[in-house]
């Protein structure tokens, strides 16, 4: 058998001081998984408790700290860098056809960051958790407890490991694509890498810098934010939301560039408008830091500032409405495979569209208002994030689980599976956009009877939607023991990635592959069941 990856040296010192870019995104995969595994679990007791107006079992202090674990830990160690740092540090590489990132070195450096950063997580659960909300809003986490102080530091020493990632990656792709490869023979998930990595450069310090000034201002009594030491709490939101909106796009962008590899594959076309897919992704990220002050609507700020903020949030929608679009009509005609991945191509477009038509309400001053800090938020956040990141990072998972572990899984069970995350998610976020338009407050321990009805679907449709993420899991996990081989490639796609065995040997490529178009099907020859392999047909 063929030397790979995963069976060269397999020692645990090796895996600890390896400096393969593969075996780092796979030590990111398990720790975000895990990361993702605990969030949820704080998810789901939420719902628990939220299924009878009165108490079920968590007290009204409990809560807010449940509450603000799981939005922590799902958008600090897990949505942020499930993409970019898993499946970003195994493809990128393997996409360009190259042996590993410009700098392994730091590559394990922002692993062992994110890794660094997970442990203060847990120390300030550990501590008596934290309840602050995972906003850490002024002047509310400057009294609180101290754990507050641990949770900060665990989110600055996150923000230096995302920025070391989009260094590498920057890097990685302006010096390290093959003769041939051109910015516009790509494919459409570098694109959106390199989009995302200018946003981790560009915004994570002001994160930093914010969590210094609030760490300080809690432990030296620096009058910064606190209004009764002369501190102002607005401008504390203005500078986490100048980074926490870009933030969105680091979480959204990376999905967006797995949808376009997905559809063309299993659309056997070429994609549509590649130059304003790739465009678009920029377009984002530039928009991205133009829109933060649609989060403040409320906020006392200027009727003039809040007019523009609004503008600019319409005008970001259109770029993404681009991409939408260009999947639409990849498809239209096409030879169209519903397998597993595209199954959740499929999903994401769908939650994803409607996660943005109700981002236009918020954008909407008029709505806004009354909206605002009600369970419509809570829904449309979760139909662009979960419905859109999650569905997405499953889709690049079952999509590029046969070349990471080189077998094939249950393609049944892989949509049913897709199938029950689908029926869950919607049985469990939409109630909540008729609560927030009844006038029911997010972050409630308690409620008026009235809405009980809808929020008893919304807790049953998260146990449906837990079974549906336990069932994928339990799919991939089982394939890499009892599944069959896989192919070296078992889609048929032209993308430089396939061109080498499935595991990939430890330097990727035994000879430097040639470059072409990532999406031209027409000079793709191979066929997959000259391994024994048969591909999902129509």
């Amino acid at each position: 058998m063929t030397e790979n990856y995963l069976t060269h040296d397999m020692t645990l010192r090796s895996w600890i001081v390896t400096l393969d870019h593969k075996r780092i995104g796979i030590m990111y995969l398990a720790g975000i998984m895990g990361s993702f595994l605990l969030g949820g679990i704080f998810a789901l007791l939420i719902r628990a408790e939220l299924y009878t107006p009165g108490k079920m079992f968590l007290t009204e202090d409990r809560y807010n700290v449940f509450f603000t674990l799981h939005g922590a830990i799902m958008t600090f160690l897990f949505i942020i860098p499930s993409i970019p740092a898993a499946l970003g540090n195994f493809f990128l590489p393997l996409m360009l056809g190259a042996k590993d990132v410009a700098f392994p070195r730091m590559n394990l450096a922002s692993f062992y960051l994110w890794l660094g950063g997970a442990v203060f997580f847990l120390l300030a659960l550990v501590l008596g958790g934290l309840d602050t909300g995972w906003t850490f809003y002024t002047p509310y986490s400057t009294t609180t407890s101290d754990t507050v102080i641990a949770a900060t530091i665990g989110a600055f020493i996150l923000g230096f490991s995302s920025i070391f990632t989009g260094l590498n990656f920057i890097v990685t792709i302006n010096t390290m694509r093959p003769p041939g490869m051109t910015w516009f023979k790509m494919p459409l998930f570098l694109w959106s890498l390199y989009a995302t990595s200018i946003i981790q450069l560009l915004a994570t310090p002001v994160l930093a810098i914010t969590l210094v000034l609030l760490t300080a201002e809690k432990m030296f009594h620096i009058g910064i934010f606190d209004p009764k030491l002369g501190g102002d709490p607005i401008l504390y939101q203005h500078f986490f939301w100048f980074y926490s909106h870009p933030a969105v796009y680091i979480m959204i962008l990376p999905a967006m560039g797995i949808i376009s590899e997905l559809v063309s594959v299993f659309s056997r076309k070429h994609i549509f408008g590649y130059r304003f897919i790739a465009y678009s992704s920029i377009a984002i990220a530039v928009f991205g830091f133009l829109v933060w002050g649609h989060h403040m609507f409320v906020s006392g700020q200027s009727p003039l500032a809040a007019i523009i903020f609004s503008a600019l949030t319409f005008s970001v929608s259109i770029p993404s409405a681009i991409k939408v679009f260009n999947w639409l009509a990849t498809m239209y005609k096409g030879s169209v495979s519903l397998a597993a991945p595209m199954c959740y191509a499929l999903s994401f477009i769908l939650l994803f569209g409607i996660g943005g038509l109700t981002g236009l309400f918020l954008g909407t001053l008029a709505t806004d208002v009354h909206l605002h800090d009600t369970y419509f938020v809570v829904a449309h956040f979760h139909y662009v994030m979960m419905g859109g990141t999650l569905v997405a990072f499953l889709g690049g998972l079952h999509y590029w689980w046969p070349k990471m572990f080189g077998r094939m899984y249950n393609e049944l069970w892989a949509r049913i599976g897709c199938l029950i995350i689908f029926a869950g998610f919607n049985m469990t976020f939409m109630p909540q956009f008729l609560l927030g338009t009844r006038g029911m407050p997010r972050r409630y321990a308690r409620y008026l009877p009235e809405f009980q009805s809808l929020h008893q679907m919304s807790t049953i449709g998260s146990m449906v939607l837990g079974i549906g993420l336990f069932l994928a899991a339990g799919v991939l996990l089982y394939a890499v023991f009892k599944g069959k081989r896989a192919p070296t490639n078992p889609w048929g796609s032209p993308s430089l990635e396939w061109t080498c065995s499935s595991p990939p040997p430890p330097h990727n490529f035994e000879h430097t592959p040639t470059t072409g178009d990532p999406y031209d099907y027409s000079v793709n020859e191979y066929s997959a069941e000259e391994e024994g392999y048969v591909p999902v047909q129509k």
